[in-house]
């Protein structure tokens, strides 16, 4: 027998089910995690380039990476070759390159499928396209599932978000990057649901008269709404569609930009541009590892050694040369999950020279996202006016995906349509749920 699962690639979790025609079963692709059926779209490659995924990579990250020694060596990197009016000259260009680095973690995935221009990265000696590293993570999460179900798995249905991009030409490139991924990565049949039409297929199980519901997908990547007929003898129809660039990831951000740089330097430092560029990246956890250069440490230095904001700065430091950013990057997605459930939380790092700690509530948090309320609020709005129904012709809203937990997002469906039509689903789990009852159903 030739299995089929459904796979929802996300862009901060993943996750792999089965369906069996009468239910759907949940495979736990991540022991190490605390929910074992959710594993983090995270993928460590080694020195050796051996790969890891989930919780495996992160832990080999935190034992390789932080607080380790460095050792930066000169390495010639090509030669630039100037011809212009009457001058010619050849000069080779080298770079600083740390020789005991062991390994590179890399998250958000599914992201770089969508922006325009990211052809992929260099990890030490080789080059990995965007369709590289979807591949690896793919392979790796193949053979998880296979090593759990005992047999071989030939077919798939992938998730995908409405838009991976608002223009066209981008959108399907992106849907071919991870076909082609899938492929490479051993599965001979593959088919796309669109992920909010699969968290509905979760829902309609549980429902036996006809519903005009919509589906309020926020995950860590993207916003996906869909206005549908579901349960009718005369089939499954789709009013509207809809999806966003707008997620939990632009939250965390947004949070470190208005929280969190000043305890690094950003009001104190003035005239610095070279400083300043560092502050800049603190939000973006994957470009710090990149400036631990010598010129940046003398730099630094510099800077502290005249009595500069010698306390932030040092802190700037120790996140950029001890590899504490994405520790640092996970404290603040800890701190924004938990005001989901309570008023007020500490975002807290202490470690080396660094010692953050910040009282942070949920009305500054809803304070600091409240241009996305905005956005998202018109788009829900846009969405249904296009479906052709009016608010009161709605059953149901569906949430699914981490960020709909939050709730100034809730508060805000509650708002439009109503408390008792707003239904809770496993917000991890709905989508990959949707797409293996999908994938049974094209296997038939």
């Amino acid at each position: 027998m030739s299995l089929s699962v459904g796979i929802d690639f996300g862009t901060s979790n993943s996750g792999v089910a089965l369906f069996d025609g009468q239910h759907v079963r949940l495979l736990p692709v991540d022991r190490q995690n605390v929910i074992p059926d959710v594993i983090r779209t995270a993928l460590y490659v080694t020195r050796d380039y051996r790969h890891y995924i989930g919780q495996e990579a992160i832990q080999m990250y935190y034992r390789d990476n932080v607080n380790r020694q460095r050792k930066f060596v000169r390495q010639w990197a090509g030669e630039i070759d100037y011809r212009g009016a009457d001058l010619h000259y050849v000069r080779d260009i080298f770079v600083y390159v740390d020789e005991l680095k062991p390994g590179r973690l890399l998250q958000y995935l599914k992201t770089a499928l969508r922006k325009d221009g990211y052809q992929g990265t260099q990890i030490f000696e080789r080059f990995y396209s965007v369709g590289d590293l979807a591949r690896i993570y793919l392979e790796q999460l193949k053979k998880r599932a296979e090593d759990i179900l005992g047999e071989p798995i030939h077919s798939v249905c992938l998730g995908r978000p409405v838009k991976f991009s608002a223009d066209p030409v981008l959108d399907q490139r992106a849907e071919y990057t991870l076909r082609q991924a899938a492929e490479g990565a051993g599965f001979k049949q593959i088919t796309f649901e669109l992920e909010p039409f699969a968290a509905a297929l979760d829902y309609e199980q549980t429902i036996s008269a006809p519903q005009n519901v919509v589906i309020f997908d926020f995950g860590g990547g993207t916003l996906d709404v869909a206005v549908m007929r579901l349960a009718d003898p005369a089939g499954r129809k789709v009013y509207a569609s809809s999806g966003v660039d707008v997620a939990g990831s632009d939250f965390d951000r947004v949070i470190i930009q208005k929280r969190m740089l000043p305890f690094f330097g950003q009001g104190r430092v003035k005239h610095q541009p070279d400083i300043l560029e560092m502050i800049q990246a603190v939000p973006d956890w994957m470009a710090l590892p990149d400036l631990a250069t010598p010129q940046n440490r003398n730099i630094l230095e510099k800077a502290i050694q005249v009595g500069q904001a010698p306390v932030q700065l040092k802190a700037l430091q120790s996140l950029i040369y001890n590899d504490l950013a994405f520790t640092f990057y996970n404290r603040v997605e800890a701190a924004k999950i938990a005001l989901s459930s309570q008023g007020a939380t500490v975002i807290d790092l202490q470690d080396k020279d660094i010692a953050l700690w910040e009282l942070y509530t949920r009305l500054q948090f809803e304070a600091d996202i409240h241009g996305y309320l905005i956005q998202v609020r018109g788009m829900l709005l846009d969405t249904l006016a296009a479906s052709g129904l009016e608010v009161r012709q709605v059953d149901a809203v569906v949430k699914t995906g981490g960020s709909s937990n939050i709730p100034l997002f809730n508060e805000m469906l509650v708002d439009i349509f109503g408390a008792q039509k707003v239904k809770e689903t496993n917000s991890f789990t709905s989508v990959v749920a949707g797409l293996a009852i999908q994938a049974a159903r094209g296997a038939y």
